[in-house]
C-alpha cells in the first residue's frame, strides 16, 4: 500500500510564491469556465470555476487557495460577466468554503487521498448549499450544483485527485 505523503504548502501573503501560484490556478478557474461554456450550460454543469480553487487550497494552503478563490469569481465577472451579478456572492462563498475545507483537510491528513478531496468537496458542497438556501429561500437553487452539477462534482474530486497526485511526482 502506497502511503507516500506529499509536500503540502502553507505560503503566506508576505511570499512571492503564493501571488504567482495563485495568479495560475486563477488563470486556470478563467480559462477553464470559458471552455466549459462553449457547451449549453457547461458552467452549471462541470461546476469550472471551482476546479483549479480545489488544488491551490489542497497543494498551497489557506492563502493561495482563498486567493484563487476569491479573485477568480470576481476576474471571471469583470471579464465575461459570467459568473453573473445575482449569483456572484453565492459563488464567492462556495469557493471560499471549498479553499478552507481542502486546506484545513490536506492540513490534517498530510498528503492526497481521494477521501481528502471527496470530503473537501463535499463539504464545500453540504454547507455551501445550505448557506445558497439560507440566501436565496430556495431550496431548488441550492440543490442546483448536484441536480445539474453532479458531473462538476466527479470531476472536481476525480480530476483533482489526479492533478494533485501528479504535482505530488513533481
Amino acid at each position: 500500500m502506497n502511503t507516500k505523503s506529499t509536500t503540502l504548502y502553507s505560503l503566506g501573503l508576505a511570499e512571492a510564491k503564493s501571488y504567482l501560484f495563485a495568479a495560475l490556478f486563477i488563470a486556470g478557474n478563467v480559462v477553464f469556465p470559458q471552455l466549459c461554456h462553449l457547451y449549453p450550460q457547461g458552467g452549471l454543469i462541470m461546476l469550472p470555476i471551482y476546479f483549479f480553487t480545489l488544488i491551490a487550497a489542497y497543494k498551497y494552503g489557506i492563502k493561495v487557495g482563498l486567493l484563487t478563490a476569491i479573485l477568480s469569481p470576481v476576474i471571471n465577472h469583470v471579464f465575461f460577466g459570467m459568473p453573473g451579478a445575482a449569483v456572484l456572492p453565492i459563488i464567492l462563498v462556495k469557493s471560499s468554503l471549498l479553499a478552507v475545507a481542502a486546506a484545513l483537510i490536506a492540513r490534517k491528513l498530510g498528503k492526497v487521498t481521494l477521501l481528502g478531496v471527496t470530503l473537501a468537496v463535499l463539504s464545500y458542497q453540504l454547507v455551501g448549499g445550505l448557506v445558497e438556501w439560507g440566501i436565496t429561500g430556495s431550496l431548488n437553487a441550492a440543490l442546483q450544483d448536484i441536480w445539474l452539477g453532479y458531473p462538476g462534482i466527479a470531476l472536481q474530486i476525480l480530476g483533482g485527485f489526479a492533478v494533485l497526485k501528479y504535482l505530488l511526482k513533481k
